[in-house]
């Protein structure tokens, strides 16, 4: 397979068979049935308990509040976007690493993924909120969280930066060796090229998975939009409300991502299937 015609979901998995694609079909019907039977259940029971009643939702559109909520997101959107920032460059220093030839930077590359690759973020948020203080060792609690989205999404975003490079054809290494470049050329002016762009919806799909462990932030009190969700509850003492709103806000924006992920892959298999010139 060339790597024109590589698509970024062929560079992580398999594309199912027509079997596979008919068995995906049926259990996604029965998945979106499940979900709506279960919709229907709790809007069933919330309002036999009164919690549909339009005096508990009118104060989420009260401009305070919504501006209460709305520190919050900028909080969300500040601890994702500076993660992914530094997460992403870094997997991809890793990935480098582990592909390296030096037998030393690739142990130390593969450790380093696997070890937070396993690790729960959770454990690494309480390493720094309760280990590190014991030994003298504060930091704001912004860096509490993002410092651990940082480590655990270095390590998993840099096997998908390897399995990208792994993607793109091998006769492309010997195409830049052909004109005389070293191979450390061939990788930053040939391989990477192509491989950032077989996986840049996966990497947009990784902040989806960013967004989500920003909820973490509660643990260490940071102003993210999980947490100005529960201070909203100790005001209204609506918490079915609050919660139903914030993940509402949650929704949309994973929705927006990844949608923007699809976007980039089918623009990339439309390019993929045209005819070479």
């Amino acid at each position: 397979m060339s790597a024109r015609s590589t698509t970024a979901t062929q560079v992580l998995f398999d594309a199912p068979g027509p079997k596979g694609r008919a068995r995906i079909r049926l259990l996604s019907a029965l998945s979106v049935l499940g979900i709506a039977a279960i919709l229907a259940l709790g809007l069933w029971q919330f309002g036999r308990n009164g919690q549909l009643a339009a005096d508990r939702w009118l104060p989420y559109l009260r401009s305070d509040y919504l501006a209460f909520l709305g520190e919050g997101l900028v909080g969300t959107l500040q601890a994702t976007g500076m993660a992914a920032l530094v997460a992403f460059p870094f997997g991809l220093l890793l990935a480098l690493g582990r592909l390296a030839r030096n037998p030393v930077l690739s142990s130390v590359a593969a450790a380093w993924i696997e070890f937070f690759r396993g690790i729960p973020m959770l454990l690494v948020v309480y390493a720094f909120l309760l280990a590190l203080p014991a030994f003298g060792i504060t930091v704001p609690r912004f860096w509490m969280l993002v410092i651990p989205m940082i480590l655990v999404s270095s390590a998993t975003t840099a096997e998908v930066f390897r399995a990208g490079i792994n993607a793109v054809d091998r006769g492309q290494h010997e195409a830049g060796a052909a004109i005389g470049l070293t191979p450390g050329q061939t990788m930053r002016a040939v391989i990477l090229p192509q491989a950032v762009r077989l996986v840049l919806p996966s990497l947009i799909l990784a902040l989806v998975s960013l967004l989500k462990d920003s909820t973490l932030g509660y643990v260490v009190s940071f102003n993210e939009l999980q947490f100005q969700g529960r201070n909203m509850v100790s005001i209204t003492r609506y918490l079915v409300q609050t919660y139903v709103v914030v993940s509402a806000i949650y929704i949309v924006l994973n929705f927006l991502l990844t949608k923007a992920a699809l976007a980039l892959d089918a623009r990339m298999r439309r390019r993929a299937a045209a005819p070479t010139a």
